[in-house]
């Protein structure tokens, strides 16, 4: 990922945070008929390697489990985003040398890919998975509330994965470049659009 001094997030709990908070991510993998992604929520088991390590499961029918990956395997992280015009900087009244860009934060981790079957370590990633999700809600849901039978064929249609993390990338491009006229500018444009969360991460 291109990632100039000014956008790095170097903070591993800052990038940890993020893909806590993103849950979904691209997975992609190269293979020999080609590149292959899958959408996939996601868990990060921090207590894992350097970088932490995750888990996710694909439908079993899913062919980017079959084809076997070649080198590392991918998960692209998408945080907030939003477009910037040119129109909110003060800079465009004074010389006009601007153009539109894009704000945004994004996390990419990669590693060496493990796709498993076994129905223990499926239940335990499907658990942890619904756990998650589940938590906070006034009438949370629990993979156990479903009958057991049920629950042994529903893991019969996945397959697991489990990517432990060897490099990991954060990218909080956020106007960091732009003076503080135009970046009190961009602020206050996000926010008349309804972009008010990524209106506070503007520094």
């Amino acid at each position: 990922m291109y990632n100039p001094p000014a956008f790095v997030l170097a903070e591993k709990a800052d990038i940890h945070a993020l893909m806590r908070a993103c849950r979904i991510a691209n997975f992609v993998t190269a293979t020999r008929d080609g590149p292959q992604a899958t959408p996939l929520p996601v868990f990060l088991d921090e207590s894992e390697g350097e970088y932490g390590t995750l888990y996710a499961h694909l439908a079993r029918a899913n062919p980017q489990w079959q084809a076997a990956p070649i080198g590392d395997g991918l998960a692209i992280f998408m945080g907030p985003d939003a477009y910037v015009t040119p129109s909110w900087y003060a800079s465009k009244a004074e010389h006009g040398r601007v153009v539109p860009t894009w704000n945004y934060e994004t996390v990419q981790a990669s590693g060496p890919v493990e796709f498993f079957d076994d129905p223990e370590r499926l239940l335990d990633v499907v658990t942890r998975l619904t756990d998650l999700h589940e938590k906070d809600r006034a009438d949370a849901w629990a993979v156990g509330d479903a009958p057991a039978p049920f629950v042994a064929a529903q893991l019969r249609g996945i397959v697991g994965l489990r990517m432990p993390i060897a490099r990991l990338a954060g990218k909080r491009k956020m106007s960091q470049n732009r003076n503080e006229t135009d970046r009190a500018g961009v602020r206050a444009g996000l926010s008349a659009e309804g972009h008010d969360a990524i209106a506070q991460l503007i520094p």
